[in-house]
């Protein structure tokens, strides 16, 4: 990874309706604002207030493309069991 570049994290939001968003970004707090500001993805517009329950760093671009796919294939429990929190 070049000096310039910077790293890709993989985060999950949950939102009011208890419902979880997994996404990938640089800038975790940045997102989150945009998010919260409804300027984010469609999915959350709507279904705030919005908590920050897990973020992962990643590494590339594509690698955390895959991740994304990987984790938004897991099932609610297997998403709330790598946040930590309760089913």
């Amino acid at each position: 990874m070049g000096a310039m570049e910077k790293s890709w994290k993989l985060y999950i939001l949950r939102c009011g309706d208890g419902s979880l968003y997994t996404g990938i970004t640089v800038d975790v707090p940045a997102r989150l604002a945009a998010h919260r500001a409804g300027k984010g993805a469609k999915y959350t517009r709507g279904r705030g207030p919005m908590e920050l329950v897990y973020t992962e760093e990643v590494g590339s671009h594509s690698d955390a493309l895959k991740r994304e796919l990987e984790v938004k294939a897991y099932s609610r429990a297997d998403k709330q069991k790598l946040c930590g929190l309760k089913p």
